[in-house]
This record gives structure tokens, sequence and C-alpha cells, in this order.
């Protein structure tokens, strides 16, 4: 065994929050995950703070929101000046490896040796969706030549990983591997949720409160997405297994977590880029090392806290320029948690240019509806768009952004959001109020119910 922990981030694309049995979900698809949940640290408030996959990647991997990366939206290139996991975990001496889907780079297919955030190993591709299809895995190596895996594609890079950690066991260098998948992601040249053939028709006994009640494509594709969600538990139980067997249980850190959640063309015309719990809340569990037997945390954790954490709890130095915080404080209990001690701050790209907090009880949003969300990441004045009451109403069914009710709620966060944009670098916004009516003059609104 190594003195310092390995580390290995098991990704997924897309995965709802409310796919776990940790969750609530009663469809037994991740047993695997919930034992990690049961008997490690599992963060049951955590959040994408840019529901998208290339800017969410960057939060994660840099610690930092995408106003300060520059990564707002897909197709940008990580600057090499935003320092990744991999560069910290390089200077600490450890072997770096990435596998799967990056979408920090440019082009769909093979990633420049300058653009891989500081990775030694590589095996992957930016845009794994256009390089290949549930059974048909083509990704590229260090030399980018392309490398055909057979299998379904989660066994496909699951065995790659089972490679990597075994050929690395009598190194002597501990190692931080980051295992990135496409699935539960639709596969974008069918539009279509392809899970493996004997899953292929997972029964759907649960439709989430949401999808059943608003306008979408659940009905159509949960089956597939579900099937793909099981397929991911059973690779989690091989890496565990390899661990396990390997002798490498103890002394290594295990990390699974999402870039942001699925809301089945509920919200808009595609899968996420909105506001909306379907869209940014995300499974996240640890085990190994100092999270093993870290219990339920009820503190909120965004995504920008995984870099920071991660090397906290390697004993490494969290860079003072991380916007993210550790949460090790939490999980060694050396904080407890306080109700209302952190909001969510999220960043809504390409669908609008939008902005949000997440508080304990409340989502309240905004939107720039002059500025083009694909070519302005940001603008200087906004206009309320959504209030939900998430204790009253979790699902996000009632938007009360017109009541008169909750003008004072409004102002309230209107001020907490400007400080979020502050905190991300951003300047302070003028922030223009929806009109407010009372009960009697409430107004049907398209696509809301009245009050």
């Amino acid at each position: 065994m190594t003195q310092k922990p390995n580390v290995i981030f098991f990704f997924t694309d897309q995965q709802r929050y409310d796919t776990t049995g940790a969750a609530g979900n009663p469809c037994g698809l991740t047993p695997v995950f919930d034992s990690m949940a049961s008997d490690g640290t599992y963060a049951q408030y955590a959040f994408s703070p840019q529901p998208v996959c290339g800017p969410a990647r960057a939060a994660l991997q840099t610690g930092k929101y995408a106003t300060t990366t520059g990564n707002y939206k897909n197709a940008v290139v990580l600057p090499k000046e935003h320092r990744t996991m991999a560069d910290y975990f390089n200077d600490a001496g450890y072997d770096t490896g990435y596998i799967g889907k990056w979408h920090l780079a440019e082009g769909r297919t093979a990633v420049p040796k300058e653009q891989r955030g500081g990775y030694q190993w590589w095996l992957g591709a930016n845009s794994l969706e256009h390089t290949s299809t549930a059974y048909d895995t083509t990704v590229y190596d260090n030399d980018n030549n392309p490398v055909k895996l057979p299998g379904y594609r989660v066994d496909a890079l699951t065995d790659a990983a089972i490679r990597f950690i075994d050929n690395r066991q009598n190194s002597g260098k501990p190692f931080f591997l980051f295992l990135s998948f496409l699935e539960p992601h639709f596969q974008n040249c069918f539009d279509d949720f392809p899970a493996p053939d004997v899953y292929k028709n997972t029964p759907s006994a649960y439709m989430p409160p949401d999808l059943s009640a608003l306008q979408g494509t659940a009905w159509q594709h949960i089956g597939g997405y579900y099937g793909m969600v099981k397929r991911l538990d059973e690779a989690l139980g091989r890496i565990i297994d390899a661990l396990k067997s390997l002798r490498m249980t103890e002394n290594t850190i295990l990390v699974f977590t999402s870039d942001h959640g699925c809301h089945f063309k509920t919200r808009n015309a595609e899968y996420k880029r909105s506001c909306h719990e379907s869209s940014i809340r995300i499974p996240l569990s640890f085990y190994g090392g100092p999270f093993t037997g870290g219990g339920k945390l009820r503190e909120k954790v965004s995504l920008t806290d995984l870099a920071p954490t991660i090397l906290d709890a390697c004993g490494l130095p969290v860079p003072e320029d991380m916007q993210g915080r550790s949460i090790m404080p939490y999980v060694r209990h050396e904080k407890k948690y306080s109700a209302g001690s952190r909001d969510i701050f999220i960043q809504i790209s390409e669908s609008q240019v939008g902005r949000a907090i997440r508080t304990d009880r409340w989502k309240y949003s905004v939107e720039a509806p002059d500025k083009d969300p694909v070519k302005d990441s940001s603008s200087q004045e906004y206009t309320e768009t959504f209030l939900y009451d998430l204790e009253h109403d979790p699902y996000e069914l009632h938007n009360l952004i017109h009541s008169a009710a909750h003008e004072k709620v409004c102002l309230t966060l209107a001020e907490k959001l400007k400080k979020c944009m502050k905190e991300a670098g951003e300047e302070v916004p003028v922030i223009h109020p929806a009109p407010k009516y009372s009960i009697g003059q409430l107004k049907v609104f398209e696509g809301e119910e009245n009050l």
C-alpha cells in the first residue's frame, strides 16, 4: 500500500439524484451506490452549479465557477491557467489518468495533449457521444491513436479502468483516476437512451412526480434511462470488487457523482439547462479514507466543492483561488450543519442567460431575456422568472414569482443572489421584479398553474 490514498472518480453524465435508492427510488437500480452511501459519506443535497456538460466539468475539475474559467457553455477549451485536480495531484507525486468523456477541448474526437487538463495517462474522447454508440466505443490513447473497446460502453470503459488500477498496484506511487461515462446521457444521433440489451425494456415502475405531472418524453425514455443507471451501478460494483481483490480498498478514496440531472424535456426543449431540481440536483457519495462511516451530510454541496474537498482529504493544500470549499470539516465532525448556512449558486447558459439561488427552502431564478444564451455569458440586468417553495412544492410545479404575498421573499432572495454573483466574480446586476398580483388578481401564466 502507498502512504497517500489513491483516488477514483466514478463520474456519470446526466443522472438524476432520485435514480438511487438512497434518494428514495423504489426500483432497486443502485444497490452498490446505496451501500456506498450507507457505509461511507452521502451528500443528500448535492448540486451542479452549471447544468450543462462542459461547464459542469470545468467547475468540478478546477473548483471554480464558469464566470472565472470562461467555460460558461460547451465547446470552450478549459484555459491552461486554471489548474485542475490532475495538476495538483501531479505535483504531489501521483500517477494521474483519465478515461472516457472530457468535453473541455476543441473538436469532438481526439484531445490534444495540451488540452487534457494535466492528466498524464489518457484514454478518452472530447465528445464520447460523437465517437461511440452503445455497442461501438472508440476512444483515443496518449498518442491520439483510436482505440476500439469491446462490449457495452459502460463495461468497455470499466474494463479499461480496472486494467489501469491493476497496472499500478506495485508502482510504489499513488494514483488519481477520473473515470467519465456518457451514460445515462441520451445518444445524440438517435435522441434515445440505449440501455444494454438485457435491460432495454426495464419497467418504469416509478415515475418521479415532476415527470409524471409535466408533459415531456419520460414515458418514452425512462425505461432505457433506468436500464443505463442499473448497468452503471453494476460497473461501480466491479470497480469496488477490483479494489478488494487487489487489497486497495482501505487506501483508496472513491467518489461517485454526476455533472447534472435530466428533466426529459419538461422544462425546455431538451434535457437540462434549467434551474430546476431535476436539472441541478445530482447523486454524490464518498467512500474510503476519512469518508468511511461519515454518515449522511445535510449541508448543501456544489460540484465546485469537490476539488478542494478531495485535495483536503488527501492532506494536500487547497489553493486559495478555488471558489468551492472543502466539506471535510463536516466529514470530520469539526463543524455541524447549520440551517441556512449555505446557498447554492447556479448559472444557466445555452437555453437562457440565467442565474438562480437554491436555499434550504426556496428556489429563486432570474434571466436576461434580451441576451443571446449562446453568445452572452452574463448580463447587467435580469428579470425574475421563478420562485418555488421547496418545502411545500418539492417538485416545483407551482411558480410563485407573481404572488404579491411572496414579494418580500423575492426581495430577500434577490439580495442573496446578488451576493453569490459577486462572490463568483460577476458584476452586481440590476434585478427587475416580476409583476405581482394578489390571489384574486393572479393570472394563469403559460406552463404554470394558478395559486
